[in-house]
């Protein structure tokens, strides 16, 4: 007798792409409820445990402006509340989203100009400087960068960039991308000198996608009451003016919200600093893997290299995405894909959000049965190199008993002190 293919698979589908990232049960719980009034007090109470929070998380004491909308949706507000037909905008070309951001920028009749880039870096602070530096350069109204380009890996130290801004004496809003690297890389507006941050809320913050994020500064505010690009529904003054009696200009999506209170309280319960640690780990765990492997990362700098995010290169010959089709199929694991110039020549392994150790292995394993099944070439133990980097910067555990040097794991397999 024949027997009928399966029509589920066991176990769970690991969701290894850089977002939307895997969802914890403390935050669908808070969103399994009813629809409430978001015109009434329990809303109002709802929105008051929001900005306390998102400050803390963006590093700002200022508003944070929340949109039903994607991360794109983010940016043109940004764009639309702060700029004027025909601004001109220096923009750093680090990777495939930011290019999309200036081509946003275009569309709405704006002035980019993209400093070129190899997909390969963060963005040059130097080039920053020489460019607004020139002779044509204090017409530039903003700075544009990507803090974590999701697509290549590669992270741009913002610190730097507003020192080469001061260091040129100009007086260009920074706007800064934050959408994979918010809740999951250190971060501070206010510190940093950003005036508008655009954040998302399917990445670090642990919530489906549907919720965009504007941080913005007292310069950036007053940026807005000359701008003249029309805007409606991403006006900032219609949701900070709605926003001080607890509701919102517009329906919110209100399920959302809930669900981000919990990420909120989930993130202040671990402690940031802790979060960004974990980060820290799972990244250098990833490449460690990577490099044991024989494989080549995206990024080309070590000391720019994500922690939310790996993105490897495949070898001459071998298609990514005929790796990542074939990892899905086998192992029921989704790899995030090459975007425009980097198509079918990288995947990308997300470890960002709520994510531990043993999540990591077991994507990291994937990633080996997968490169052994396709036949791309790679070399044995990367497995053993992802563990040893795991325990070499294990965290304290105050309540495990101790171990003595000879039982600790990475020790008893490689026999070494």
């Amino acid at each position: 007798m024949t027997q009928a293919a399966p029509t589920r698979r066991a176990g769970r589908h690991l969701l290894q792409i850089p977002g939307p990232t895997n969802l914890p049960d403390r935050v669908l719980r808070a969103m399994d409820r009813p629809v409430i009034d978001h015109r009434g007090p329990a809303f109002r109470a709802l929105t008051e445990r929001l900005w306390p929070g998102l400050r803390r998380v963006f590093g700002c004491s200022g508003p944070v402006v929340i949109f039903p909308g994607s991360g794109s949706g983010a940016w043109e507000a940004a764009l639309v509340n702060t700029m004027s037909p025909g601004d001109r905008m220096l923009m750093c070309e680090t990777g495939h989203f930011a290019v999309q951001w200036a081509r946003i920028a275009e569309r709405l009749g704006l002035r980019p100009e993209l400093l070129p880039g190899d997909w390969r870096h963060g963005a040059d602070a130097e080039a920053i400087r020489a460019r607004l530096s020139a002779p044509d350069g204090g017409g530039f109204r903003a700075v544009c960068a990507v803090h974590n380009e999701t697509s290549t890996g590669c992270v741009s130290a913002i610190p730097e960039i507003r020192d080469a801004m001061d260091a040129a004496g100009h007086s260009a809003l920074l706007m800064v991308d934050t959408i994979s690297s918010l809740g999951s890389m250190p971060y501070d507006a206010e510190a940093w000198g950003v005036d508008v941050t655009v954040g998302g809320s399917q990445k670090g913050l642990m919530l489906p996608p549907g919720l965009s994020f504007n941080a913005v500064s007292a310069k950036a505010l007053e940026a807005a009451r000359h701008a003249a690009l029309p805007r409606a529904y991403w006006d900032w003054d219609a949701v900070i003016e709605a926003n001080e009696g607890g509701v919102f200009p517009y329906t919110p999506a209100t399920n959302l919200l809930y669900g981000l209170a919990e990420a909120l309280d989930m993130l202040a319960e671990e402690g940031l600093e802790a979060v960004f640690e974990r980060h820290a780990r799972h990244g250098a765990a990833t490449r460690a893997a990577v490099a044991a492997w024989g494989l080549e990362t995206q990024c080309a700098d070590p000391a720019q290299a994500s922690n939310s995010l790996t993105a490897v290169r495949m070898p001459e010959g071998h298609s990514a995405d005929a790796f990542r089709a074939l990892v899905l199929e086998r192992f029921d694991m989704s790899l995030g894909n090459g975007l425009s110039k980097l198509a079918d020549r990288v995947f990308r392994i997300g470890h960002l959000g709520d994510f531990n150790d043993l999540s990591l292995i077991a994507a990291l394993a994937g990633v080996e049965m997968g490169l052994c099944e396709a036949g791309v070439p790679y070399g044995a133990g990367g497995l053993d190199a992802a563990l040893d980097s795991l325990m070499r910067r294990a965290p304290s555990a105050p309540h495990a008993a101790p171990q003595t040097p000879a039982t600790t794991p990475s020790m008893a397999r490689t026999g070494q002190e």
